[in-house]
This record gives structure tokens, C-alpha cells and sequence, in this order.
């Protein structure tokens, strides 16, 4: 088994098809199906379910493909360690965030110092940003909460007060802030209980003692800054997140008792991988040019 092979092998999984793989690597069809039929024929085994022009992985491929992709991660780990004499001078970086906000001033850091580095970033909530890491589909995962699991390395990089915002029209719009219990008796418009904002927020509601009314659960910040634009509830966001809208007023809630904790990490195990440890080592050096301090949002947004 070659590491030409392992790569046509991912191709064809990721890609869905010969065609499609073979292009994706610059290869004909022909080699492309030649390096996994080698493949096959050398380990007697049927990689793949071949459909007319469908192509699914088997049984046997499913379980190989995180193996694959591991085989790959680290062969890049090895020549990026090896490459001019340890200098990063090439490679490719891949990061999973669970929304753009936070992870751009992350990625701007990291390609000034290495702007040869190629970054690819890939958005999903965090189950499918911890999936990617497992599948060493993505290098780093930037979320919004940390999870207490052994498997991975965690740092935190900031803290953000989750803040309300409403239709210009709404007695709210008028005030700086309000005081978390006002939000009783009002209609909520919240993301799907999977929500990192959304989970914050109840959570200061347990812990104060606060009933509040649900008035619909609403999938994407989009589609809910669009539903408070029609005046159809309050909304809550991750102030890093809110975007201004001439329709809308944001408005601070009284202590920041509600807030969102961002974390980058990676799978502990390649937490020493030379591209790995670069981008964490870009992301402390933006930290300490702060004077060590988390990054935080000022009220600029709510002005």
C-alpha cells in the first residue's frame, strides 16, 4: 500500500465518484482506478460498491477512511517537520469554527506570520467541528464552549457577553440596557437547543430564578434577525456576533450575567505537530500583544 493509493482512496470516498476524485487530483481515470483496484486486488478486498456510475464505500472503506486521513495527517506532519530545516515555508491548514466571528482575527493573525500556509475553514455546529477533528478531516476547531473530554486539547481564547436585541419600536430600544428578569413575559426567539447562546442564556434563567416565554425556535442567526426585524419577538446573541442592522437596537444585559466562552482545540495527540503548534503559538503572540488579555468587545456595538 502506497501513500498514492491512500490518497486515491480518499478521493473517491470524498468526492463520490471516479470522475470527480481523478479531477480533484489532476490524475486520469484511468490511473485513478488502477491505484484502487491495486489496492484491492493486493489485500483481496472490496473497498468500495460500485453502482453504475455511484460509487459507495463499503463496510471495510468506512472503517478505513479516519485511518486513511490519519496516514495522510501525519505523513504532512512528517514532511512539514523535515521541510527547510524547520521552517514552515509550506503546508496546509485546516479549520473547523463553528461561525466565522471569531475565527477571521484568528486566521489573520496566523497568516501573518505564516502567509505561506494555506488555510482552508470549514463551518459547522460543534458536533460536526469535534467529528472532523476525530477524522482528521480538520487540524484545529474553534467552538463556542469547551468540552471536558480527554481526547482533546482546549484553550481559551475569549469571552463575550451574550446581549438582546430588538425592533427599534420595542420599549427596549430606547434603553442601554435591561436587567435579565425583564426578559419574563416576553417572546423569546430562540436558536435550536443545541445552541451554545441559547444554553448560556437558560442557564442564567435557571439560575435567577426567571420563567421566560419561548415564542419559536428559529435554526439560523439570519433567519432570526429577520423574524426580530418584523417584530416578531426578542432576539439573544453573542455581542461579537451581532451584526447592526438600521431596523434593530442591541441592548446590553445588566452585569453581562450571560456569555460565551470561545475555545480552540485540537485532538491532544497532535497538539505537538509542528502546524498545529503554529497556529496556537500565532493565536498566544495576538494575546500577549494585548497585554494577555483575552479579546473582549467594548460597547462599541451597542453605541
Amino acid at each position: 500500500m502506497t501513500l498514492n493509493q491512500i490518497r486515491a482512496f480518499i478521493a473517491v470516498a470524498q468526492e463520490g465518484g471516479f470522475t470527480a476524485a481523478a479531477r480533484t487530483l489532476g490524475m486520469s481515470h484511468s490511473t485513478l482506478n488502477s491505484q484502487i483496484q491495486m489496492m484491492e486486488r493486493e489485500y483481496g478486498a472490496e473497498l468500495f460498491h460500485r453502482r453504475g456510475r455511484r460509487v459507495e464505500l463499503s463496510a471495510l472503506g468506512l472503517e478505513m477512511l479516519p485511518l486513511a486521513r490519519r496516514m495522510i495527517a501525519l505523513e504532512g506532519d512528517m514532511s512539514s517537520l523535515l521541510d527547510d530545516s524547520g521552517k514552515l515555508r509550506h503546508g496546509s491548514l485546516k479549520v473547523g469554527a463553528v461561525g466565522p466571528f471569531h475565527v477571521t482575527e484568528m486566521i489573520e493573525a496566523y497568516h501573518a506570520v505564516h502567509p505561506r500556509i494555506k488555510i482552508s475553514i470549514t463551518l459547522g455546529n460543534s458536533e460536526v467541528i469535534l467529528d472532523a477533528l476525530d477524522k482528521y478531516v480538520s487540524d484545529v476547531g474553534v467552538l463556542a464552549s469547551r468540552f471536558p473530554d480527554e481526547r482533546y486539547y482546549t484553550q481559551l481564547y475569549a469571552q463575550y457577553p451574550v446581549i438582546v436585541f430588538v425592533h427599534v419600536d420595542h420599549p427596549f430600544a430606547k434603553r442601554k440596557s435591561i436587567a435579565l428578569k425583564e426578559l419574563s413575559g416576553q417572546p423569546l426567539l430562540m436558536r435550536e437547543p443545541a445552541s451554545t447562546t441559547r444554553k448560556a442564556l437558560e442557564d442564567a434563567l435557571i439560575a435567577q430564578g426567571v420563567a421566560v416565554q419561548v415564542a419559536m425556535e428559529i435554526g439560523s442567526r439570519e433567519a432570526l434577525r429577520e423574524a426580530v426585524a418584523r417584530g416578531l419577538g426578542i432576539g439573544t446573541v453573542s455581542q461579537s456576533e451581532y451584526v447592526p442592522d438600521p431596523r434593530l437596537r442591541p441592548v446590553r444585559i445588566e452585569g453581562d450575567v450571560v456569555s460565551t466562552h470561545i475555545h480552540v482545540c485540537c485532538l491532544r495527540e497532535r497538539r505537538e505537530s509542528r502546524l498545529i503548534s503554529s497556529f496556537f503559538d500565532a493565536i498566544d503572540a495576538r494575546l500577549q500583544a494585548r497585554g494577555g488579555s483575552m479579546p473582549s468587545l467594548a460597547s462599541s456595538a451597542l453605541r
